[in-house]
């Protein structure tokens, strides 16, 4: 389980990381990622010295964390072990998805997240190479590799110029959208209100909301 804004740094008193959960009322911390990220700074603009982190992926025996406001992707070994598997200029990384040693990961771009900077790219840990598959979703905050390894994205939708960062869309402006092999996205699904995560099933997608629904998609 990814915790996370509940550092004294925002005002909390909890710890910002990465929990196993034992029972349902009982959790072990596993990796400080609010104090690795204090006590190592990313290159970056930030404001919030323990991050924001996104997104939760197993990725060979480890977990991948993305972080959206210090712009990077940090791995965790199953002892809590916190290293930086790649750093990146303003992108605002937000999802992931895996396979082999490739990462797929969706990047919202800085605000106001305009259409060009919501890319889909591919990388490898510690390598200096980052590919881009695909651009022009507005606020992307999730990727998932479909059927016959065709990708598709989340994007959450509109953002308002001069709302602060972090806000989300506006309203029942989202959209699920599929990857081309020209590097453009075609949309399967939008009128999607504020969504967060995607997970493809088969055929079928699954979407959860900022509002904490979860929405079917058939046929994907």
């Amino acid at each position: 389980m990814l915790v996370t804004l509940v550092g004294p740094d925002v005002g909390g008193s909890d710890v910002v990381g990465i929990y196993r959960v034992d029972g349902p009322t009982s959790f072990t911390l596993v990796a400080d990622i609010g104090a690795f990220s204090i006590a190592n700074p990313p290159a970056t603009d930030f404001f919030v010295p323990s991050g924001v982190q996104y997104a939760l992926q197993a990725y060979r025996g480890r977990l991948l964390v993305t972080d959206g406001h210090h712009n990077r992707v940090l791995g965790v070994t199953r002892g809590g072990q916190i290293t930086v598997l790649g750093a990146f200029g303003n992108i605002v990384p937000t999802g992931l998805d895996v396979q082999g040693r490739t990462i797929y990961l969706a990047q919202a771009g800085p605000a106001p997240h305009l259409p060009s900077d919501g890319k889909v790219v591919a990388f490898r840990p510690r390598s200096t190479t980052v590919r881009e598959l695909a651009s022009g979703g507005r606020l992307l905050v999730d990727v998932e590799l479909g059927r016959g390894h065709r990708l598709y994205a989340l994007a959450q939708g509109l953002f308002t110029p001069g709302n602060p960062e972090g806000a989300p869309a506006e309203p029942n402006t989202g959209a699920l959208v599929k990857a081309n092999r020209d590097g453009t996205f075609t949309t399967v699904t939008d009128r999607l209100n504020q969504p967060t995560a995607l997970e493809l099933i088969a055929k079928t997608a699954y979407v959860v909301t900022l509002g904490g629904e979860i929405w079917k998609i058939k046929g994907v």
